[in-house]
């Protein structure tokens, strides 16, 4: 077998509220967990570091080059000899007066090894609240696929896994994994959550790690929890109870191989048939 065939993936699960100091605590605490039973890449949950309004948004936000969540990561990585997916942090970024909902990718050096800032904003109402991160944030513009221990790894940010094109093209990128960290809200996980995740999974043939928040993160808004990950065949490889904790599996790429050889819907994609509708 290849090696970095096989690899163990964790989910951290969290309820991050706006005390960033609390949430690197429980950050590193999970991390080595993840860390100590064996796990060789860790995703971490959407704005694991602060969940807040605006005003609290932007106190907390970083800037890659000096923050201190960033620190963290990187020497979490490093230490503990894992590939990190950092979920996501707020991140200020010079000349720009919105944030970036970021999701950083650290190597097994606490090397950063990727950026990818998200690109739809959860911008609704559902269950009596309203949501608007285009108050605080600014939608990112890139598809970020990267190279990261012998796997090749998509990114994407929660309200993403809402938008299919996305994902096939990080399938079309080469992704064998894409993680999905998230903040799903109660009202639609319960209803969306698994059903979105395992079709991502299924149509495009790879493994999907989403690491998600729990609980109360912000007064009356509930978070849905239930951190996945999935198989390309569709199949729950590990679901988090509900609470802070840590999920683990193994992902191995001779699975993934086998499924896209029998049943072969990304090899028999018919791509010049398919065209966007003009714009009306």
């Amino acid at each position: 077998m290849a090696a970095n065939a096989r690899t163990r993936v964790a989910c951290v699960q969290m309820t991050s509220r706006a005390n960033k100091a609390a949430n690197l605590e429980a950050a590193e605490r999970l991390v080595a967990e993840a860390a100590a039973a064996g796990a060789g890449l860790v995703v971490l949950p959407e704005k694991w570091n602060a969940i807040g309004t605006p005003a609290e948004l932007h106190s907390a936000a970083e800037t890659i080059e000096d923050g201190e969540s960033v620190a963290a990561m990187a020497g979490w990585a490093r230490s503990h000899g894992i590939t990190l997916v950092g979920g996501s942090i707020t991140e200020r970024r010079e000349g720009r007066e919105k944030l970036s909902n970021t999701s950083l990718v650290f190597d097994r050096q606490g090397e950063l090894a990727a950026i990818y800032r998200k690109i739809h904003l959860f911008d609704v109402e559902v269950g009596g609240h309203v949501y608007r991160e285009s108050d605080a944030e600014e939608p990112g513009a890139e598809v970020v696929a990267a190279d990261v221990d012998g796997w090749r790894l998509g990114l994407s940010v929660c309200y993403d896994v809402r938008f299919p094109e996305l994902y096939r093209i990080l399938a079309l990128e080469g992704a064998e994994l894409v993680a999905v960290p998230a903040n799903f809200t109660l009202y639609t996980g319960k209803d969306h959550w698994h059903l979105l995740l395992r079709a991502r999974a299924v149509e495009n043939q790879y493994f999907v790690a989403a690491a998600a928040q729990i609980g109360e993160t912000m007064t009356g808004k509930l978070s849905y929890g239930r951190s996945l990950i999935v198989d390309p065949w569709g199949i729950v490889l590990a679901e988090a109870p509900d609470e802070q904790t840590v999920v683990i599996a193994e992902i191995d790429r001779v699975r993934l191989e086998s499924v896209r050889r029998r049943l072969p819907s990304l090899a028999t994609r018919v791509a010049d048939a398919y065209r966007w509708p003009t714009p009306v």
